[in-house]
């Protein structure tokens, strides 16, 4: 009786869940797994300031006397996303961050779906994983059921 209503429960949370995801937040990933401290994620960056990708060296250059986190970073490459940076702040020998208590917010929520939405992806050693909310196979049977 008892695991009958674990299992119900359990149902029932994970469709809330699922609602308050993509319905209210508009998420389409769940973020899972931990993290590895490989210190990939540090290495290759695209930063977001608004609502856009950084793309030019004296925008960069001005937000670095605005926000400390700036400070934090070097440009090492520019593409056709925008600028690519590195983290200083990054231990060279143990690849941890030296500043990991204290860490600014775009560290904190990584990876975030953005990620994908600017044609990114997730290192091949990385321990996180995001998975979609609504599965391929529900999106599926629900337009099969339409037609």
């Amino acid at each position: 009786m008892y695991a009958t209503l674990i299992v119900k429960f359990y149902h029932y949370y994970k469709e809330i869940k699922k609602i308050i995801y993509s319905k209210i937040l508009r998420k389409k990933y769940y973020r899972t797994g931990r993290c590895r401290c490989c210190g990939e994620c540090c290495k290759h960056i695209y930063v977001k300031h608004g609502k856009n990708v950084i793309k030019d060296e004296k925008v960069f250059k001005r937000l670095q006397y605005l926000h400390s986190f700036y400070t934090y970073l070097e440009i090492i490459g520019k593409d056709e996303t925008g600028l690519i940076f590195s983290c200083t702040m990054q231990d060279p020998v143990t690849k941890k961050c030296t500043i990991h208590k204290n860490r600014p917010g775009i560290c904190r929520r990584y990876p975030q779906e953005e990620l994908f939405m600017m044609g990114g992806t997730l290192s091949d050693n990385c321990g996180y994983k995001l998975e979609p909310i609504i599965k391929f196979e529900e999106v599926l049977s629900k337009l099969m059921k339409k037609s």
